[in-house]
């Protein structure tokens, strides 16, 4: 019953055997390893980008934050959500690798607006040297509250970028997970809505521990290695990430295991549902934001469940009183795990 996060899951067996097949023989350091070749086709050929530079690092953290130095000055700030994973989540990894830019945080939910993004744009720049300079605008897709951008709600918000001749970076730690959901193609929800980063995620879906960095401007390319090498995060043994990455993507498993995971979150929500359960945000991927009374968390925990209370403490004296969990559904677990978990409503 570990429904904690996507972190927590293994790695997917077809992956391994790609480690595996790596591992057999020598191969060039530092991502000069053939199977980095293929890789790079393999994800122009799926995002539809021939010229598109592409990189591998080892984390979301690192994906994102290299990614956004390259587009992002010191004295700059980068607009995002108040609940993004850069700002959350990443121990102000951003800022550190810009040099010291900062975030502007724009008002609302998980989900930016156009209108709010256009007034904090219009908010910045009014200081002249004495305040930050506008910088990129960073999406996160899924939220970290599992909601996902509709394909019209990122071409508004890339549309306001592109109005003040800002980058936009995506973060795609479940970028997969939104693909399967919106039944869209990668270069639809990316280059052709005015994307120009996009941390493309691997290990949250399956992989050990890979993520991509696609750049569709290989104007950027050079820059990124000099910061990927300078910021400690240019693997020697790069086939293993080479290896991952080239699994995850062969006949289509990436998508196979974030539709596993999307299906089996809604089964869940469907259980919760019935249970009479309520929803912070309604399930749209592999995340799930759900309130139920305290005694019946006490019971799942008691029985061995592994997920996050979100909202509230376990620790109280009414029983009856709702607290919301966090819910996250990885391409590994069962009807049967999720049976097991409902069982104990």
């Amino acid at each position: 019953m570990y429904l904690a996060s996507d972190n927590s899951g293994p790695a997917h067996p077809q992956i391994m055997d790609h480690v595996l097949a790596a591992n057999a023989d020598y191969a060039m350091p530092y991502g000069a390893d053939p199977v980095m070749d293929k890789v790079r086709d393999q994800l122009r050929n799926i995002f539809e980008a021939p010229n598109a530079a592409i990189y591998l690092v080892s984390t979301g953290t690192t994906a994102n934050a290299l990614a956004l130095a390259c587009y992002c000055q010191p004295w700059q700030t980068v607009f995002c959500s108040p609940v993004a994973h850069i700002h959350e989540d990443e121990c102000n990894a951003p800022e550190f690798y810009t040099g010291g830019a900062k975030l502007t945080l724009v008002a609302g939910a998980d989900k930016m607006t156009p209108e709010a993004l256009s007034r904090s744009i219009a908010a910045e720049e009014t200081r002249g040297v004495h305040g930050p300079q506008r910088g990129p605008v960073s999406i996160t897709q899924v939220t970290e509250r599992g909601s996902i951008y509709t394909l019209t709600e990122l071409r508004a918000l890339t549309d306001v970028a592109k109005s003040h001749e800002l980058p936009v970076h995506l973060d795609g730690a479940r970028f997969a997970n939104a693909l399967v959901a919106l039944g869209c193609s990668p270069a639809e929800m990316t280059w052709k809505l005015g994307v120009d980063v996009v941390s493309f995620g691997g290990t949250k879906n399956g992989c050990m521990g890979v993520e991509a960095v696609i750049f569709f401007d290989p104007a950027k390319a050079w820059e990124f290695e000099l910061r990927r090498k300078r910021g400690g995060h240019l693997f020697s043994k790069h086939r293993y990430l080479s290896a991952q990455m080239q699994g995850y993507l062969t006949d289509g498993l990436w998508l196979e295991t974030a539709r596993q995971a999307n299906e089996r979150a809604a089964y869940l929500a469907d259980g919760l549902r019935a249970r009479g359960a309520s929803f912070l945000h309604e399930p749209q991927a592999n995340m799930i934001f759900a309130g139920f009374p305290r005694s019946i968390h006490q019971k799942l925990h008691d029985a061995g469940a592994k997920y996050y209370v979100w909202e509230g403490s376990l620790e109280g004296d009414d029983p009856d009183e709702v607290l919301s969990a966090r819910l996250v559904c990885d391409w590994s677990i069962t009807k049967e795990h999720i049976d097991l978990f409902l069982s104990h409503f």
